[in-house]
Parts: structure tokens; C-alpha cells; sequence
């Protein structure tokens, strides 16, 4: 997901996308404990991601804190 992809979502919807990527992320590991994924690189996508989103979220929390 790109930046500007971000940025153009509301606080609510990215607050949901940042849970519903958590799960994916954490079943995703869970997955590859059990048996090795065959594209181990989608961990470090969706971790790259879900730290984008979380990175926004915090630029849009200190925007209303600053007014």
C-alpha cells in the first residue's frame, strides 16, 4: 500500500485497516510457524505497511493536538 493511498483514507477506516492488518499479520505468523510460507517476504510487507498506517495516524493525532 502506498503513502499517498494512506493519506487519503479517514482516521476510522484507518483505524480498522491497522486492526484487520494486525490479524492478517499475526495469522500469517502463526502460519509460518507451522509450516514455512512458500513467499516469506508478505511478513515483511504487511509489518511495512501496518507501520505506514500507524505512522499517518500519528501525524493526523498530533494535527488535532496542535490545534
Amino acid at each position: 500500500m502506498k503513502t499517498k493511498e494512506i493519506r487519503e483514507m479517514s482516521e476510522k477506516d484507518l483505524r480498522e485497516r491497522i486492526e484487520a492488518s494486525r490479524g492478517s499479520l499475526n495469522q500469517m505468523l502463526l502460519n509460518h510457524a507451522v509450516s514455512p510460507l512458500e513467499d516469506t517476504s508478505q511478513i515483511k510487507k504487511a509489518k511495512k505497511d501496518i507501520t505506514k498506517m500507524l505512522t499517518v495516524l500519528s501525524e493526523i493525532e498530533n494535527k488535532k493536538q496542535s490545534k
